[in-house]
């Protein structure tokens, strides 16, 4: 009890206390105007969007594709969103999708409600999944070419016209902030989109080599690398097929994952 009955032990957990009380204080208020900012049209779609990952997980590869059908139906109802790198993310976990349906379905548990897609051969499969990785790599290179080193006040230029339809029931104060909001998500997908264009080509090299397609499985890996250099499972799946060991993901690439890079 002494340890709780001394001042500077006192003083110094009642100044934690505060500070632990401030810091959720000031994350709730940041993260309630970062929600609030968020264009409530496609609100839907992300919020759909989070059960994603749990859905792939359990194997629920029709809870994926309806999903994927869902949020994609929301973004295709606004000019400015369809043909996004969102959309291009959803294009490409229906790649995904299909590729893994492609290699693994015979072993997957809880497959069913979609029995169309289990009888399907694996070349029908690698179809599907090819055209889907390509679809996703045309909005990739299309929304780069539109956005891609453009600046905030360019950005806004770009889509405030086409962007803004629909919003002009909202105050214009909101208005302003959800434009606001959706440049900082353009300028930080200039970069990110890099790395997802980089994974669909990592999809498309997987495609190819189901196929023995050795030398395109090459050239897709190779692609992905170039986008960026530490996709390393591009980097290991073209290790593979040149018999070169496997590189495995350091300490300190786990600890601190290449977040962003330096802008030129």
């Amino acid at each position: 009890m002494a340890f709780f009955t001394n001042k500077p032990t006192r003083t110094l957990i009642f100044i934690m206390v505060v500070l632990v009380g401030l810091g959720s204080l000031i994350a709730k208020t940041y993260y309630s105007r970062i929600n609030q900012s968020v264009d409530p049209r496609i609100k839907p779609a992300r919020e759909l969007y989070g059960q994603y990952n749990a859905l792939a997980q359990d194997n629920n590869y029709s809870g994926v594709f309806q999903l994927l059908d869902s949020v994609e139906s929301i973004y295709s109802n606004y000019p400015h969103y369809k043909n996004s790198y969102e959309t291009g993310v959803i294009w490409n976990n229906r790649a995904a999708a299909f590729l893994t349906l492609a290699i693994y379905k015979d072993s997957l548990p809880g497959m069913g409600g979609i029995e169309k897609l289990n009888h399907m051969s694996l070349d029908s499969l690698l179809i599907l999944s090819e055209k889907a990785t390509l679809t996703s790599i045309d909005i990739y290179n299309q929304w780069n070419t539109k956005f891609q080193n453009q600046g905030a006040e360019d950005i806004a230029e770009i889509i405030r016209p086409e962007f803004m339809i629909g919003l002009e029931t909202i105050p214009e104060k909101k208005q302003n902030n959800i434009l606001v909001h959706r440049i900082k998500e353009i300028e930080e997908a200039q970069w990110e989109t890099q790395r997802r264009l980089s994974v669909a080509y990592t999809n498309l090299g997987l495609v190819y080599r189901q196929r023995n397609d050795f030398e395109n499985a090459g050239q897709s890996y190779k692609k992905a690398l170039e986008l960026w250099e530490d996709n390393l499972s591009a980097e290991n799946n073209l290790n593979r097929l040149l018999g070169k060991p496997l590189r495995k993901r350091s300490i300190i690439q786990k600890l601190f994952p290449h977040q962003r890079k330096t802008k030129e």
